[in-house]
């Protein structure tokens, strides 16, 4: 069954086309303001000065302070103030939330198989906030590789298989995607990882996890059994659609609604 979806957030004052929409949001200049920002993560709402964005109510920000990593949705904006700006911690990034695309039906989750629809980059800033300019990153891989149809190949211990299948039954593998050989994937555990891999027929290598194991660990094992479903699913619906793009990427249906639909005040979807 094909879920055909289409939509962007609009704000009331700005009734225009989906495509001008679009390009104002690239293009829009920043529009000074002090911001009160709604976090759920702690059930409260604190006010931010902004000087770096033309922020709607409804937009998900991330700012610097104690809450820096968290995200926050928008709840008021005003234009008319006078304040000292030592006494405010800054909106430092804006979270795009929109998704245009055709998108089907998989499981617990929705597939495209169109690379402008869910891009990793886009939502990995759901669930995490840019890096700082001084953070510094590496990373490492051996050869070892296994079947995805036989991950008895990862080596991982019975609690550790039994942790990462209680992850996968409870939809923690929140994205998922592979572009050509190039896996990708995001897992929510006590915070968001990401899950990197290569796939090539039928096989699993360079398989690391953004977490502090040393190990495979659950969260990889979570997303190989979302990989599993996912491509047998592929396999028995949409063959065609995957063989023509060698692309897909999965979402989390609730993943899908909480970050695309809600809080906005306009837009479509054609079911």
């Amino acid at each position: 069954m094909a879920f055909k979806i289409g939509f962007a957030a609009e704000h009331p004052a700005e009734k225009q086309n989906e495509a001008a929409y679009i390009t104002q949001k690239v293009q829009t200049v920043p529009r000074k303001s002090v911001v009160q920002v709604r976090f759920p993560g702690r059930g409260m709402a604190l006010a931010y000065y902004n000087d770096m964005f033309d922020l709607k109510c409804g937009d998900m920000v991330y700012v610097d302070g104690k809450l820096e990593g968290m995200l926050g949705r928008v709840t008021e904006v005003n234009y008319n103030f006078k304040i000292k700006i030592s006494d405010y911690k800054r909106v430092i990034a804006v979270v795009d939330t929109t998704v245009h695309g055709q998108f089907f039906m998989a499981g617990s989750h929705f597939v495209t198989f169109d690379r402008e629809a869910l891009p990793n980059s886009k939502v990995v800033r759901w669930f995490k906030a840019p890096a700082k300019e001084d953070d510094e990153f590496v990373s490492g891989s051996d050869d070892t590789t296994f079947r995805l149809d036989d991950l008895k190949g990862m080596n991982v211990s019975a609690a550790i298989a039994e942790r990462g299948h209680e992850y996968y039954l409870e939809n923690k593998v929140r994205y998922i995607s592979i572009d050509g050989s190039k896996g990708y994937a995001i897992v929510e555990g006590s915070e968001s990882y990401e899950v990197e891999f290569e796939y090539r027929n039928g096989e699993i290598g360079q398989l690391i996890c953004s977490c502090f194991c040393s190990y495979n660990c659950k969260h990889e094992f979570a997303a190989m059994l979302q990989l599993k479903e996912t491509l047998e699913l592929i396999e028995k619906n949409y063959a065609y659609e995957y063989e023509r793009t060698g692309y897909f990427a999965a979402i989390n249906k609730g993943t899908l609604f909480a970050f695309a639909i809600d809080g906005k005040d306009t837009g479509n979807f054609i079911l």
